[in-house]
């Protein structure tokens, strides 16, 4: 017995399963250093992505030489199963998230400018000349988008609010506050913001939106206009700096803030009318006398 226990105990590990988790956790240093490039803004998206793909594709490598070293520990009773199930976890930890955006975005419209009004779309300003030469242009693609985006979100459309301009405002900047900066994950930053002047312009917010996972910058603008019956409309848009398709992610982003404005609106109570000049109230005065 003490025979046998020396032999198990001295079989080799299997050169395939260690193999396997070296290149899996090589391949979590690199989807961790592609994300911190992104997030920190120092480097273009084009060497982003090449990191990030290489990650992924390291993962899937490390996979398929577990599933390698599975077959040779069955054949040859090689110990290393711990390692080669450890490579394959950290794998698929990594191609889950891409694998499901490719899976959910599969039938929605390759797309990656969403508005609430594309005839008359809010215009980048001062976003505008923050994007560089690779990135998307700033001005709105046409009407091929616009047949796109309608056949799958028809849902997105301008919102008309009871409200005046102003309070219309105050119900934008408080769905934005919702949406703050963060030290180690931004997701929101404003970076103009011009309130509604009766009479002279319209309410203009830009800011840029920050993917959850890789913090890729999306850029969004918010135009509140006076309506004839003294409401408001609030009219979004969102568009991703990169790439031709978002994954429906620029129209949750739209929807998500038409309902939270929405929301707050609704909250907003009514404001007092102004109250009348002093003649007038010595006119009042008189006449109830």
């Amino acid at each position: 017995m003490a025979r046998r226990r020396r032999r198990i105990a001295e079989e080799p590990v299997s050169r395939l399963a260690l193999w396997a988790r070296r290149i899996a956790l090589f391949s979590l240093t690199v989807v961790l250093l592609a994300v911190i490039i992104a997030r920190s803004g120092y480097l273009d998206i084009v060497p982003v992505l090449a990191t990030y793909a290489a990650g992924l594709g390291l993962a899937v490598v490390g996979i398929l030489v577990a599933f390698a070293a599975f077959v040779a520990i069955w054949r040859s009773g090689y110990r290393g199963l711990g390692q080669a199930v450890t490579a394959v976890f950290i794998g698929l930890v990594l191609i889950a998230f891409p694998a499901y955006l490719a899976i959910s975005g599969h039938d929605l419209p390759k797309v990656a400018d969403v508005t609430t009004d594309p005839i008359d779309p809010p215009r980048f300003e001062v976003v505008a000349r923050l994007r560089t030469r690779t990135a998307n242009p700033a001005r709105y693609s046409g009407l091929k988008p616009d047949e796109l985006q309608g056949s799958a979100y028809s849902e997105i459309v301008p919102l008309d609010l009871t409200i005046p301009p102003a309070s219309a405002y105050k119900a934008v900047r408080a769905a934005l506050a919702k949406r703050k900066d963060n030290l180690v994950a931004p997701f929101w930053r404003v970076i103009d913001d011009r309130p509604p002047t009766a009479g002279r312009r319209e309410g203009h917010i830009e800011a840029i939106a920050y993917t959850s996972v890789l913090g890729f910058r999306d850029d969004v603008v918010i135009r509140i206009r006076p309506t004839p019956d003294d409401g408001a409309r609030v009219d979004i848009r969102s568009a991703s700096r990169y790439g031709l398709w978002d994954f429906g992610v620029n129209a949750a982003r739209v929807r998500s803030l038409l309902e939270d404005i929405n929301i707050r609106a609704a909250s907003i109570k009514p404001e007092p009318p102004p109250p009348p000049p002093k003649k007038q109230r010595r006119r009042r005065q008189r006449r109830s006398r």
